[in-house]
């Protein structure tokens, strides 16, 4: 599973796709709604949130965004609307971290859009995220 903190503009078609798909196994784990993955790491910062299943519901609205925007048809019922936004802190050693770990997957499945993004200025986050100073995140599998 990998909950991406970068902003899902800069992901390929496959990494979209299996993002949508892990955030909704997450939302179900939040739920209780599965055995599986209750304890996976990337969940820790969900469950640190004030309301973890609305933050759940806010990440996947700005990924069906961001799918629509492309053309994609995701299920706009998959997800509940938010009336209260909220922000999950993330350090920016971890963004610099799944910067570099998204360029070496796009290397090898989308050259284009790893030459469009190797060279460029940090990746940004997710708009459910606040980028803080820290080293990376503790949760990360390294």
């Amino acid at each position: 599973m990998r909950i991406w903190s970068l902003h899902s503009k800069y992901l390929d078609a496959k990494g979209l796709v299996a993002l949508w798909r892990e955030t909704l196994l997450a939302k179900n784990v939040l739920l209780g709604n599965t055995r599986g993955y209750t304890q996976h790491p990337q969940l820790q910062r969900f469950r640190a949130a004030k309301r973890p299943v609305d933050a759940v519901n806010q990440y996947l609205a700005a990924v069906f965004d961001e799918a629509t925007q492309r053309g994609y048809k995701f299920n706009r019922d998959k997800f509940e609307p938010v009336s209260r936004e909220q922000r999950i802190a993330v350090t920016d050693g971890q963004i610099v971290y799944e910067q570099q770990h998204l360029l070496n997957k796009l290397k090898l499945r989308d050259p284009e859009r790893y030459a469009a993004l190797q060279n460029g200025p940090k990746m940004v986050p997710h708009p459910l995220f606040q980028v803080i100073s820290g080293d990376v995140e503790p949760w990360e599998k390294l």
